[in-house]
């Protein structure tokens, strides 16, 4: 029985067999993996990352005009994106936003190496794109000024 995997959620489908796989760091031994960069990027602005179910993968990937590192298993598809994505955005369900990049330990390969020089996707079209696909309305928190003009 496959496991329904929400937003920040520790659940993960029963693991069968051993080993590193490509793209992925040592298992964690609590189920996860944290994603592993390419050596020839700097993640100066940290690393987090948004998986949605492999039906919804190649579609999204063909559609943003910037792509960082992509990873895949048979089951999700994983975008780096720089830490703090998450804020004031509510990332629609089935995707799965993990921050560190911790993800549940499928085996997850990388499938995407960007040509530039940063292994992030930009959040907003990842969001605006799995938004669309998903039938959700996006949804976030405006910022506001205040009379002293500190940004809340």
């Amino acid at each position: 029985m496959a496991t329904l995997l929400t937003p920040r959620s520790r659940r993960v489908p029963e693991q069968s067999g051993t080993g590193r796989a490509a793209g992925a760091d040592a298992p964690t031994g609590d189920g996860s993996t944290r994603l592993v960069v390419p050596q020839d990027f700097l993640t100066t602005l940290g690393c987090d990352a948004v998986g949605v179910p492999a039906r919804y993968g190649f579609r999204i990937l063909s559609r943003l005009p910037s792509k960082g590192c992509v990873y895949a298993d048979t089951d999700w598809w994983w975008w780096l994106v720089p830490t703090g994505s998450d804020l004031d955005v509510t990332w629609p369900l089935p995707s799965c936003y993990a921050p560190g990049a911790e993800i549940p330990d499928r085996r997850p390969r990388l499938i995407h190496h960007p040509d530039g020089t940063s292994p992030y996707t930009p959040p907003i079209p990842l969001y605006l794109l799995t938004c669309q696909l998903t039938g959700i309305a996006p949804s976030w928190t405006a910022l506001r000024t205040r009379s002293d003009g500190v940004v809340s």
